[in-house]
């Protein structure tokens, strides 16, 4: 048997080492493009880079997905230099092969959500070589939806731990905090205003975070994670206030970008949490009616120069959104299969908008965006996915009840109020093809996956006691 055993190792430990010198090979190369003169300092640190990718890869993986979502570098221009999302892309890439190929640590598993994720994944890429402007398309599916596909069976398969996911969790509401803090700093300063009140960060440097409704987005998601913090009563009472005054920093950075979508995801998080502890509906509606009212007022929607109280009947904004909403439908009319491609909206909007102004428009709707550029199968697969990340986080709040491990539960609490988040500030916000939706999604996978593990090995010690 031990002969065996030699006979093994010896037979794989070629292939052991051929993965380990391609690897180190790729990440000296990719090292020497990213960092540029600095990249013979970059070389002596490597040993010790690599090191700690292995050791810490979960942690390399979250930053990585952190500084992508929130673009925290563009938030903060000195850290543009040190290029730090290329660095984390490939420091998380290498953890995940090395764990993969060589360690056998990373463990992937199936899920029923991987299966409608990728044959939605796989309509998208239809919708792409269909598209009317492939080029675009096909831009946007290797800049953006292919991250998406690999960080999707990352995530659900890293993230495997309560440690892990207490780590994801602290990461999104501390990169919450950074961003919303920007935002309100450019707010009290009036720097990067459009429309003369609303605020954007970095705009002037072209950042996906330069738009209000964009920043707004980027904000709503770690608002679910505060209110979850916030209601968890396992969490000490001093964790619980930090929560709270992180809550109200970001709160405020959605209103000053004055997003209508933003305020409905705050208010629809809120309803959530407050619902679980407020039974009576008449007190309920009448707190959230109040506070709605309160939201408004306070972002001054009614000073916005576009859909703001100047505009007499039907403002501007609404009937520009009207309008959008329109020339999706009629997209997907014209293309009920495939619409006109991933990212193709915009260039699309003069030939099939009833009313043109002299300019193309955002469609600024989730649902009508998937209707027009992936047309009646897209909508269907991206509604059914919506479905079945509802019902996975169901069945991890069944299997919760039989976790004696501490806060565990508001994993799951945090994730139903970012899809509640989610589909309610779809309605203003587009937001189909970018991070929110797809972190959710792995999440709650690799949550359920998880929660069965544990309450497994709770069970099998229960019986053998």
């Amino acid at each position: 048997m031990h002969t065996l055993s030699q006979q093994h190792n010896a037979s794989t430990s070629p292939f052991k080492l051929a993965i380990m010198g391609l690897l180190v090979s790729i990440t000296v190369i990719a090292l020497f493009q990213i960092a540029g003169p600095a990249a013979p300092f970059a070389l002596l640190l490597l040993p010790f880079a690599l090191f700690f990718t292995i050791r810490y890869s979960v942690i390399f993986v979250i930053l990585f997905i952190l500084f992508s979502y929130f673009r925290i570098h563009e938030a903060f221009p000195v850290l543009m230099p040190l290029k730090i999302p290329k660095l984390l892309a490939l420091a998380s890439l290498f953890g995940i092969v090395w764990h993969l190929v060589l360690s056998k640590k990373l463990s992937p598993f199936w899920h029923p959500a991987h299966t409608v994720f990728i044959s939605f994944f796989l309509w998208l890429t239809i919708c792409v070589l269909m598209a009317t402007n492939r080029g675009m398309a096909i831009e946007y599916w290797s800049s953006t939806l292919s991250k998406v596909l690999i960080m999707v069976f990352v995530i659900s398969w890293w993230v495997n731990s309560p440690r892990a996911f207490g780590i994801a969790r602290f990461g999104i509401m501390f990169s919450g905090a950074l961003i919303a803090f920007v935002a309100v700093s450019n707010k009290l300063n009036g720097i990067g205003l459009v429309e003369g009140t609303r605020v954007t960060i970095s705009r002037h440097l072209q950042s996906q975070i330069g738009d209000p409704n964009d920043l707004s987005l980027v904000l709503l998601f770690p608002v679910s994670f505060l209110c979850a913090e916030l209601f968890n009563k396992e969490s000490t009472k001093l964790y619980r206030i930090g929560a709270f005054l992180v809550l109200c920093l970001v709160v405020y950075g959605i209103i000053a970008t004055q997003s209508r979508g933003g305020l409905l995801g705050v208010m629809a998080i809120v309803a959530y949490f407050l619902a679980r502890t407020i039974k009576n509906p008449v007190v309920l509606l009448s707190i959230l009616a109040v506070g709605l009212g309160v939201l408004l007022v306070a972002a001054g929607i009614s000073d916005r120069q576009s859909g703001g109280a100047a505009e007499s009947g039907i403002d501007e904004s609404a009937m520009g959104r009207i309008y959008a909403w329109q020339a999706a439908i009629n997209m997907a009319l014209s293309n009920p299969l495939t619409g006109v491609g991933v990212n193709n909206f915009y260039v699309n909007y003069f030939f099939y908008s009833p009313h043109w102004d002299g300019k193309n428009h955002a469609v600024h709707s989730t649902w009508f965006q998937v209707l027009g550029e992936t047309g009646f199968v897209g909508i269907s697969l991206f509604a059914t996915l919506i479905a079945t990340i509802y019902r996975t986080l169901k069945r991890s709040g069944s299997l919760v009840k039989y976790c004696t491990e501490p806060n565990l539960l508001v994993n799951v609490q945090a994730l139903k109020a970012g899809l509640i988040g989610f589909v309610v500030s779809g309605t203003f916000l587009t937001q189909a093809f970018t991070w929110p939706i797809y972190i959710v999604l792995s999440l709650s996978i690799a949550l359920e996956q998880m929660l069965q593990m544990i309450s497994k090995s709770n069970a099998e010690v229960t019986h053998d006691s």
